[in-house]
């Protein structure tokens, strides 16, 4: 028992490196876009991560043979590809904050995918901490008031839908035994940057404006928040439950509306502070102790 409570407390320990990576990035991809488009930018930082990550796999002498083609595309498709080009057009529009937290409606859509198809029945907690975040994000979206950005939200929530598949898809491939994280993350990435090159020549383009930040964007993405950030989420999504990783994720939008309201001056509005503190109390609820059995 007391190994397992280590093994848990170790896991999200390492999911706290991906929620302080990812969540400055939404700073990082909204501010690049000065310099770059938005799709423009998505299939380079994720072309120069594969290429990294294909450089670690030959370091450490893994093998290069990809994992489940089929499964690994869909994962591709939907983690890197649908996720990170939904995202980032939102971004176009909207605020780093706001977006941020509607993309992480993804443990909404995390908790029902698992229970479909991998058997992983929510208990009471993750229920009532869906319930809390779910009202929390109403007051976030203010859907009485206006339906101004209603857009951006879809598109961002869309993002959140696209990366929900993704991580319950992965969690049934780790369950097959055999598949390494930095495998699957490397191989997933790489067909979702080929899907992110295809979709170029179908949209807008922007002339790409090389600058000091430009470069380190890129850098910060392609090494941290593409490659690292990414293979310890593989590596979590293999030891924890999903509804659990879905869940703790949201400390990444919380963080990233600091950072957005610091940086950036986005200060949330009265409703909005509410429904933050709304989704910060469900992270705490999912992620209380059971009490330990006698």
């Amino acid at each position: 028992m007391s190994a397992s409570l280590d093994a848990r407390r170790g896991a999200l320990l390492v999911l706290l490196l991906p929620i302080l990576i990812w969540s400055y990035n939404w700073i990082v991809m909204k501010q690049v876009l000065t310099w770059i488009g938005p799709f423009d930018f998505s299939a380079l930082r994720f072309g120069l991560a594969v290429l990294l990550l294909f450089a670690l796999m030959l370091a450490r002498g893994e093998s290069l043979r990809p994992p489940p083609l089929g499964q690994t595309v869909l994962i591709g498709l939907a983690q890197t590809a649908g996720f990170q080009a939904l995202v980032q057009w939102a971004l176009v529009d909207g605020g780093a904050g706001r977006t941020a937290l509607l993309a992480y409606t993804m443990p909404f859509w995390v908790v029902p995918l698992a229970w479909w198809l991998l058997a992983d029945r929510p208990g009471p907690r993750q229920w009532l901490s869906l319930a809390v975040a779910a009202i929390g994000l109403l007051f976030v979206l203010e859907p009485w008031r206006s339906i101004e950005g209603a857009g951006n939200a879809a598109l961002a929530i869309g993002g959140g839908l696209c990366w929900a598949i993704g991580t319950v898809l992965s969690k049934r491939l780790f369950r097959r035994g055999g598949i390494s994280a930095l495998s699957l993350t490397t191989w997933q990435m790489a067909f979702g940057a080929l899907a992110l090159l295809a979709l170029l020549p179908f949209t807008q383009h922007k002339p790409i404006v090389w600058s000091n930040y430009l470069l380190g964007a890129l850098a910060y993405n392609a090494v941290l928040a593409s490659g690292v950030a990414w293979l310890l989420w593989s590596w979590v999504v293999d030891k924890l439950p999903a509804s659990v990783v879905g869940l703790s994720s949201l400390s990444v939008p919380i963080a990233g509306i600091a950072f957005a309201w610091i940086l950036l001056g986005e200060r949330p509005s009265p409703m909005e502070a509410v429904g933050i503190a709304l989704i910060a109390a469900a992270l705490v609820i999912v992620n209380l102790r059971r009490p330990r059995a006698s």
